[in-house]
């Protein structure tokens, strides 16, 4: 049996066909599901028809396309473009490059430039907003919000109740939390996976949460993706699109069933005196939940789900993961603690490489390397370098004494004989060792020669 390799975008395609073939959803409406026009929806329909999953990949993979322009015909437009036209607008510059013999389309020569940096979108009009109509189909999307609120009356601190609903049929998932953190947001997700599917996307406002706003780095423009907060993150693996609102207004749906839940939840945690997080979450998820499904849940104009099954793998994608550099002891620290790999690691050269540390809800850390999970423990310390020992204190050098025969001695006392021999001659003791070795240095009378100072007798004070 032959292995077919598929992207995420034509799994997510293969859901659909397998809706449309079931007869629950019609091609016209699986368009718009797929971001296609109906036409295109219709030939994709065709292709899955007649060769089945098969038909669903694309059949360009692997060929280079025809209508790519040469690497070295965009280097000299841009360096054109640099040295004439800096100021000229793509459809401008593209007239002229033409005329010099680049060809080039405006808009060909808008994304190289906006690639490069050498061209920004203009601001445009605002556009026209009018009332969204529901998904059709259910898990289609699911709205994701936070409802701060006294929900026990001063029974207890102020907290948070973590809302999600589905954009066609009104269901209504929640779960009180502390406050709205990433893991108030993981811990109402996985309620919502466990019990319907994984959605297909998911709207959400632009909190800190959601939307990370820090500058893309070099990674990130490498892999052509900009920064994501641990929630896009999660989301990206679990091939769930996260769509930012950019208004209050835009997500009413869970707007409005804040409103509902502030009203009827607040009245019925008080008469039955619930006052703490526990107890609350239990209340909801066996009495109140499905009593508020049962009432406001809403027909989807379709009869398809596009809720996926949850991977097996679920809480180890909601978790917290950062990368970290291998030391040469084979440590890692992370948040003040040190993490030692086992040495059965030693066959993947981690030194030097840069690892993932996984922190679950539980707490539980994981090392991961390539999708491999490495065998570890914590050091109750930080690891110490060896000191070197202390070198021995220096020792005064000894002179030397020289042996009785030593020449040094046998010329000393030729001196001091020598000496005692001149002295009884009535000489004088000669001063210095030269005067021992040559004797008297004879007198030297100096003459002026043209000049200067030459020794009488020497070459230089002849007459010519």
């Amino acid at each position: 049996m032959a292995t077919l390799k598929m992207s995420d975008k034509e799994r997510k395609r293969l859901v659909v066909m397998h809706q449309v073939r079931a007869g629950k959803l019609s091609v016209a409406l699986a368009a718009p599901v797929l971001g296609l026009s109906y036409r295109q929806a219709k030939r994709v329909w065709k292709r899955f028809r007649q060769r089945g999953d098969r038909g669903l990949v694309h059949r360009g993979r692997g060929r280079p396309s025809g209508r790519s322009k040469g690497v070295g015909l965009r280097q000299r437009v841009l360096a054109r473009y640099r040295e004439r036209y800096a100021d000229f607008g793509p459809t401008l510059a593209a007239e002229k490059l033409v005329a010099e013999g680049l060809a080039v389309d405006h808009e060909t020569l808008r994304r190289w430039l906006m690639s490069e940096g050498l061209w920004t979108v203009g601001r445009r009009r605002s556009k026209h907003r009018q009332w969204r109509e529901r998904k059709p189909a259910l898990g289609q999307m699911v709205q994701l919000d936070g409802s701060h609120h006294d929900w026990f009356e001063g029974r207890r601190p102020p907290c948070v109740l973590m809302v999600m609903v589905d954009d066609a049929s009104n269901q209504t998932g929640a779960r009180f939390a502390e406050a709205e953190t990433t893991q108030a947001s993981y811990d109402v997700f996985e309620i919502w996976v466990q019990q319907r599917g994984v959605p297909w996307s998911l709207y959400v406002d632009k909190d800190s949460i959601y939307r990370c706003e820090a500058q893309p780095s070099v990674a990130d423009q490498l892999a052509a993706q900009g920064p994501q907060t641990q929630f896009g993150r999660a989301m990206g693996q679990l091939g769930v699109k996260v769509i930012w609102a950019h208004s209050p207004q835009a997500k009413g749906r869970v707007e409005r069933r804040h409103g509902l839940l502030q009203d009827r939840l607040v009245k019925e945690l008080r008469l039955r005196q619930i006052s703490d997080l526990e107890g609350a979450n239990a209340f909801l998820e066996q009495e109140f939940l499905p009593a508020l499904n049962g009432r406001f849940t809403v027909a989807p104009a379709t009869g398809a789900n596009l809720h996926r099954p949850a991977p097996a793998n679920l809480e180890e994608i909601l978790s917290w993961e950062e990368t970290r550099l291998v030391q040469r002891d084979w440590t890692v620290s992370w948040q003040g603690r040190w993490l030692q790999i086992h040495r059965q690691e030693g066959p993947r050269a981690l030194v030097g490489r840069r690892i993932t540390v996984r922190r679950l809800r539980n707490g539980q850390l994981q090392l991961v390397w390539q999708g491999q999970k490495l065998r570890w423990r914590e050091l109750p310390a930080r690891p110490q370098c060896p000191k070197a020992p202390p070198r021995p204190a220096a020792t005064p050098p000894t002179q030397a004494q020289p042996a009785a025969d030593h020449p040094w001695r046998r010329f000393a006392a030729a001196r001091i004989r020598k000496r005692e021999q001149l002295a009884g001659t009535g000489q004088g003791p000669p001063t210095g060792p030269r005067s021992l070795r040559r004797g008297p240095r004879p007198e030297v009378r100096y003459a002026s020669v043209r000049g200067g100072s030459t020794p009488l007798g020497s070459p230089a004070s002849a007459s010519p």
